[in-house]
């Protein structure tokens, strides 16, 4: 017989995962639209024309590609198999691939729908995605995306707004001491001025935001050996171990910025969206200027975002920035500027376990549980499950006729927290017990008063 299994790297979500799940993402839903961002959904498989040469040569080799239907071996060159040149035997046999991530399909959305889209286009999309990755810890080749995206307009309100949502989302799952980090590319763009070294941007860029993981002397040495000047690595350092608030790292960098044209824009554009979080009635609590971020850089233009839960040893549970070439990947006459962020729904449920932030009664899937004592009762349960269902409170009928202790403890494992007792003498009398599973307090009540108390 087969020994039943999972693919490698997926997992299954039982009821318990899944309502903790549901509950991360009904939070965020329910933020997304408050700020207006409407729904967007996108096929699971998408053209590899559309999928291919967007995430760069190792993205390209991680994704899943899927066979075509029928005989997939018919237009294939039987050259290229003997020759093993598996790029060009892809090509005839896949034509279709699983998506890498949210943002390609949003671009390939925007585009096909441009005429028919009212801009500026706010839309959330929460949605799996797959990677031909090698699964490990915290890694998966199945995982959800929740990435919310303005696209078509250049106004930093969206980025005030970006930190608004974070924060509205972490207050409402619970989730007190976070820190937003944030740095922009005009401001990163500047410190290479610094330098004299605008050519080497990226080097630099890459060597940076490794600054917490080996340290400030192995990111010297890694800089030395990309060919930076020694000597002005101190002046480099000056600024990135300059402590204090947001603002007084913005007003310290005003100063080193005097010659730098890119590096002002990046500051006014923080400061703009520091002043706009101050007209929304919000303060700059949790957020911080970090000069090494550097996320994303062949693709962030602007502000950059990135967000860690302080006391949780998960990575980043959320980030994103500014990008002015998004649909460019398609049509490059097509130049949408736009915002967008992404929370990592995996991460967050992992963070929220380990700080045990999830609400008792989010693993809870019926408030009552009807308890029988002989037929006639389970035949009344029935009538009566239904007049409290539609009183807008979840009830469910111990299905089985069986010993009532063998119906609490279905009760207790699926953590319902209230139980009501139905007998013939229950019946009679219009009075069911009503017991509270955390306490085991009991009270006598009519099904009408059960209904009040419970709701």
């Amino acid at each position: 017989m087969e020994k039943v299994s999972l693919a490698r790297g997926t997992r299954d979500f039982g009821p318990a995962q899944m309502a903790k799940r549901s509950f991360i993402i009904d939070t965020i839903k329910k933020v997304f639209q408050q700020y207006g961002f409407q729904p967007l959904e996108t096929p699971a498989m998408e053209n590899l024309s559309t999928l291919q040469g967007k995430y760069g040569e190792e993205g390209d080799q991680l994704l899943f590609k899927i066979l075509n239907s029928g005989d997939f071996l018919k237009n294939v060159n039987k050259k290229n198999i003997e020759e093993g040149n598996w790029k060009m035997v892809t090509g005839d046999i896949a034509e279709k691939g699983l998506r890498y991530d949210l943002t390609v399909p949003f671009a390939r959305y925007v585009v096909m729908n441009r005429h028919e889209i009212t801009f500026p286009f706010k839309r959330y999309q929460i949605q799996p995605v797959w990677r031909a990755d090698r699964p490990q810890k915290g890694r998966y080749r199945e995982f959800y995306q929740c990435d919310a995206d303005v696209v078509g307009t250049n106004s930093l309100m969206c980025e005030a707004e970006i930190i608004l949502m974070i924060k509205d989302a972490f207050n409402k799952l619970g989730i007190l001491d976070y820190t937003i980090k944030v740095n922009h590319r005009g401001v990163l763009s500047g410190l290479a001025g610094l330098l004299s070294a605008a050519e080497k941007e990226t080097s630099l860029f890459v060597a940076i935001d490794k600054l917490d993981k080996i340290g400030e002397q192995k990111v010297k040495e890694e800089l030395i050996e990309r060919g930076f000047d020694a000597a002005s690595l101190p002046q480099l350092f000056e600024v990135l171990n300059f402590t204090g608030s947001t603002q007084n790292k913005i007003n310290f960098l005003s100063s080193k910025f005097s010659n730098s044209e890119i590096g002002k824009k990046g500051l006014n554009d923080l400061n703009e969206v520091l002043n706009l979080l101050k007209n929304f009635g919000a303060t700059d609590e949790h957020v911080e200027l970090d000069l090494t971020l550097a996320r994303g850089l062949s693709y962030y233009t602007g502000c950059i975002f990135e967000v860690k839960i302080n006391r949780a040893s998960v990575g980043s549970v959320s980030g994103g920035g500014r990008y002015d070439n998004l649909t460019a990947v398609f049509d490059s006459k097509e130049k949408s500027s736009g915002v967008g962020f992404s929370f990592g729904i995996d991460r967050l449920y992992d963070a929220m376990e380990e700080l045990s932030l999830f609400p008792k009664e989010t693993i809870s899937t019926s408030k009552i549980l009807i308890v029988h004592l002989d037929k006639e009762s389970f035949h009344y349960s029935l009538k009566a499950a239904q007049t409290i269902r539609l009183n807008g409170i979840a009830c469910e009928v111990y299905p089985d006729q069986t010993k009532i202790k063998k119906q609490m403890e279905y009760a207790d494992k699926k953590n319902i927290p209230f139980v009501v007792v139905i007998g013939s003498e229950e019946i009679k009398t219009n009075l069911f017990t009503l017991k509270k599973m955390e306490t085991g307090e009991q009270s006598k009540l009519t099904i009408e008063q059960i209904i009040k108390s419970i709701k």
